[in-house]
Formats: C-alpha cells, sequence, structure tokens
C-alpha cells in the first residue's frame, strides 16, 4: 500500500506539471500535496469548497489532469474512502457545486455555555 500511495503522490505532482504546460499554475495545489503528501491532500480538496482548479481545467477541455480524475482511476481505488471517490465523480460529472467559498454563512458555536447563554 506504501509504493501504491508513493504513487499517487508522484502522479499528484505531476499533474502540476501538466497544467503548468497549458498556462494554469495551481501553486497552492502543489503546496498542500508537498506539505500533507498526495492522498492526504487529495481526501482534504476533495470536500473543500472554493476550489476552482477543477473549473479552469474543464473549461480547457483538460479535466483529465484534475486530482478528481486521478482519484477515481481504478488503480488507486483502495487509497479513498467510497464517499470520498463518490464526491471526486460528482465533481467531475459536475453534479457537485463547486462555488468560492467566502467563508461560514452561518455562525458555528463551538463554546456550550455560549449557546446555553443565547
Amino acid at each position: 500500500m506504501k509504493s501504491l500511495q508513493a504513487e499517487f503522490h508522484k502522479d499528484m505532482l505531476a499533474l502540476y506539471e501538466h497544467c503548468a504546460q497549458i498556462g494554469f499554475r495551481p501553486v497552492l495545489f502543489r503546496r498542500l500535496v508537498v506539505l500533507k503528501g498526495g492522498v492526504s491532500a487529495a481526501r482534504e480538496l476533495v470536500f473543500k469548497p472554493g476550489t476552482t482548479g477543477l473549473d479552469r481545467l474543464v473549461a480547457a477541455g483538460k479535466a483529465d489532469l484534475s486530482m478528481e480524475s486521478l482519484m477515481t482511476r481504478p488503480r488507486y481505488s483502495t487509497l479513498f474512502t467510497p464517499l470520498e471517490i463518490k464526491e471526486a465523480t460528482g465533481r467531475l460529472a459536475g453534479l457537485v457545486p463547486r462555488e468560492r467559498s467566502r467563508g461560514r454563512i452561518n455562525p458555528v458555536i463551538t463554546n456550550v455555555k455560549q449557546a446555553s447563554s443565547s
């Protein structure tokens, strides 16, 4: 499994190089992959709103260069949960909205005392 994770990591870094060749440089994507590793970065990014890289790749006709495309390859299916693969597949199919995040819409109360005093 370790070698499969290493192979996925290498393929994630290669996505940046392929994107750069078409004039798109997802620098923050590359940084996250380097810092966290390919699998961890993919798990984090696949559910994160505000990621517009897929939109740019789809517009350029290069969805195959996306992290989501990489995640849905059969050879990497054991690295991700069915939910993660479903999310990636949905994003590729345009079923999952990818609006840019501007922060939380509704405040989230993290302090129980604060909630009971309201």
